[in-house]
């Protein structure tokens, strides 16, 4: 069994929408399990290219086994998506990115990503660098912490958690990933059934810690320069906050002007660089979510750019 074993959300819907070819030069930004990135590698036989990017070491050495086969037609990079501008030198004609965090790091409890297994709170995505979960609740202040945990949890009852964390790491009390889940069941009302109470204070950190949102913001200003003209990006998020930009930046490139083209450079107004192929995002069948429930939340939104 491979050390990084993962099931790909939204396969067959994210390789379809790339529309691999042979000869054609590809991009799975967040290889992770290499499930996305071994079918575009079939799709794009018998001489397409891929470049495969991911800030995980672990997934990386996991998938150059896996990917074996393909042989020179992969090329592995270690980094993050945000960062791709540097590690791609040349358009390529899709680009897939999968914003949800790995099977095998949520299941390793020394990963320190779940609340359900005792492990360090560290939630780095690449662990050679940046300062853990821990070591960020230590720096930031009460307030400081309240907000992000508001922001990028959108949890109501910020204030109690980050005062409670404070107080845990004041008296020497935090240094696990069950710990903090503890202290949050103590301050925050049990109000869904199915959603244990630390959920949103643990995404929030996770997000801070990679700096999720940023990459992404990185990733979509990059966007255009990235893919060749007719070039496809695929990409699926898995919360609120990553999905609305995605959707506010392909709607914002794809929107038709309201003047004659001829006016276009009078009026100060551009032409649409991309064309949006998906109205609303394509999501998890009920027979994938059966089989694998952590693809619920599941968006895909696709645009091709114009030539």
């Amino acid at each position: 069994m491979s050390a990084f074993e993962h099931v790909t959300v939204l396969l067959d819907e994210a390789v379809d929408a790339l529309a691999p070819r042979s000869g054609g030069v590809y991009c799975d930004g967040t290889l992770g399990g290499a499930g996305h990135s071994q079918r575009i590698l079939e799709r794009s036989s018998p001489d397409g290219r891929l470049i495969a990017v991911d800030r995980d070491r672990t997934a990386l050495e996991a998938a150059r086994e896996k990917l074996a086969p393909f042989g020179d037609r992969v090329t592995f990079v270690h980094g993050t998506f945000g960062d791709l501008p540097a590690l791609v030198s040349t358009p390529v004609d899709g680009l897939l990115v999968d914003l949800g965090v790995s099977s095998p790091q949520l299941d390793r409890a020394e990963r320190g990503f779940s609340f359900r297994r005792e492990g360090p709170l560290d939630m780095r995505m690449d662990q050679s660098a940046g300062e853990t979960a821990r070591e960020l609740c230590d720096r930031l202040s009460v307030d400081q912490l309240a907000d992000m945990i508001r922001l990028y949890g959108e949890e109501r009852y910020a204030g109690r958690i980050a005062r409670t964390i404070k107080e845990a790491i004041d008296a020497g009390e935090l240094h696990t990933t069950t710990e903090l889940a503890a202290r949050i069941a103590d301050v925050v009302p049990s109000r869904e059934r199915s959603k244990d109470p630390a959920t949103r204070t643990f995404q929030a950190l996770r997000i801070a810690v990679n700096d999720e949102l940023g990459e992404v913001e990185r990733l979509l200003e990059a966007l255009p320069s990235l893919l060749a003209p007719g070039g496809r990006a695929a990409i699926i998020a898995f919360h609120s906050l990553e999905d609305g930009l995605v959707k506010r930046r392909f709607r914002e490139w794809s929107k038709e002007p309201n003047v004659p083209a001829d006016l276009i450079e009078v009026m100060g107004q551009t032409l649409p660089t991309f064309r949006t192929l998906t109205r609303k995002p394509i999501e998890p069948s009920d027979v994938e979510v059966q089989r694998n429930p952590r693809s619920r939340s599941a968006k895909l939104r696709v645009a091709e750019k114009l030539p």
